[in-house]
């Protein structure tokens, strides 16, 4: 039996994978808008969450004229 897709998230990236996404989702962030309220660091502390997704998640948010929150 195949397993459902669970992109999309949100409006998370498709860039992303299906890792990072769900990260994200079980973590409690399922739209720019939600990560934007947090910092890099806190977001690279979720278990599937590494540099790249913070690089797609940065352009994305650009995009959108948002950015993480600093510190």
């Amino acid at each position: 039996m195949a397993t459902p897709d669970v992109r999309p998230v949100g409006d998370l990236p498709h860039e992303l994978g299906k890792t990072a996404p769900r990260a994200l989702k079980l973590a409690g962030y399922d739209s720019l808008k939600k990560i934007s309220g947090c910092s890099e660091k806190q977001l690279l502390a979720i278990h599937g969450v590494g540099p790249k997704a913070i690089s797609i998640l940065r352009t994305a948010l650009e995009e959108i004229g948002l950015d993480f929150r600093a510190g």
